[in-house]
């Protein structure tokens, strides 16, 4: 028998260490204790390696930078995971379809979004549900007039970050393109490409619930099951009617704001 192996045991939940000090921090687990204190924004952490890490994110420190380009990282497991967008290395599988992804981040946000129905986080300003609490924040951008991704060029701002992204490569030629190996066509980030190979393919991998029909992308499914239901989410700003597509009521937004001398907001989304 190895003394060792069980000489500090957790009362709390019975696993062993081979020193006291092992013991202590496994202890914090249970008790709750973070006795390591960030000076810049007061976050606290069970391990005093986890603060060094995230005391980086002030000091903007990325010691670890990538072979292959210039991106560089404040944690080693950033370094692992951004690896894997030069190997193609895509070790997290979908148990519910094919798909794999880069990081277990990355899966479990495809399942929220495209195998799961739960939206538990609602807009305070219209209502409309969201699968994620970054949906969310996107979202109320529009509602407040919120541009915060800023060009550090000009003096442009942008809702969004892949906006800012498009802009950088378009005006500044900052930035690099992602390139369609099949017909050269250019894209400014990777989910535009990802789409457009699909359609290259002709891979249709969204199925419509109430239809046979199948489509490239999850928003071609979702603007077609529009049409499977009665529910006008979209609605005028300028005379109230409602829409079951946004771009239908952009459109009819632009003609009946112009006749009523309407200067607010678009239709919004209820």
């Amino acid at each position: 028998m190895n003394v060792h192996s069980s000489k500090y045991k957790c009362t709390e939940c019975g696993k062993c260490f081979n020193d006291k000090h092992s013991l202590t921090v496994h202890r914090r687990i249970h008790s709750g204790e973070k006795p390591f204190k960030c000076t810049v924004c007061s976050k606290r952490f069970t391990h005093s390696g986890h603060l060094v890490r995230h005391s980086r994110i002030h000091s903007g420190e990325k010691p670890f930078k990538c072979p292959q380009c210039d991106k560089a990282f404040s944690e080693s497991g950033s370094l692992t995971t951004h690896m894997r967008v030069h190997t193609g290395d895509k070790p997290y599988k979908c148990s519910l379809c094919d798909k794999s992804f880069i990081s277990s981040s990355n899966l479990q946000s495809h399942k929220r979004q495209v195998h799961s129905n739960r939206r538990p986080y609602d807009c305070p300003f219209c209502g409309k549900l969201f699968k994620s609490s970054h949906g969310l924040k996107l979202h109320i951008h529009i509602h407040i007039g919120a541009k915060p991704y800023s060009c550090r060029h000009c003096s442009d701002c942008f809702t969004h970050h892949y906006q800012l992204k498009t802009h950088l490569l378009k005006s500044h030629n900052e930035g690099t393109w992602l390139t369609c190996h099949i017909c050269e066509k250019k894209f400014s980030h990777s989910g535009s490409l990802k789409e457009h190979l699909l359609r290259h393919e002709g891979v249709k991998p969204y199925v419509c619930n109430e239809c046979p029909k199948c489509f490239f992308t999850a928003g071609d499914m979702k603007r077609h099951q529009l049409k499977h239901s009665d529910i006008k989410r979209f609605c005028c700003g300028a005379c109230g009617k409602l829409f079951k597509q946004k771009d239908y009521v952009v459109r009819h937004f632009k003609r009946c704001s112009d006749r009523l001398g309407f200067n607010g907001t678009c239709g919004i989304a209820f």
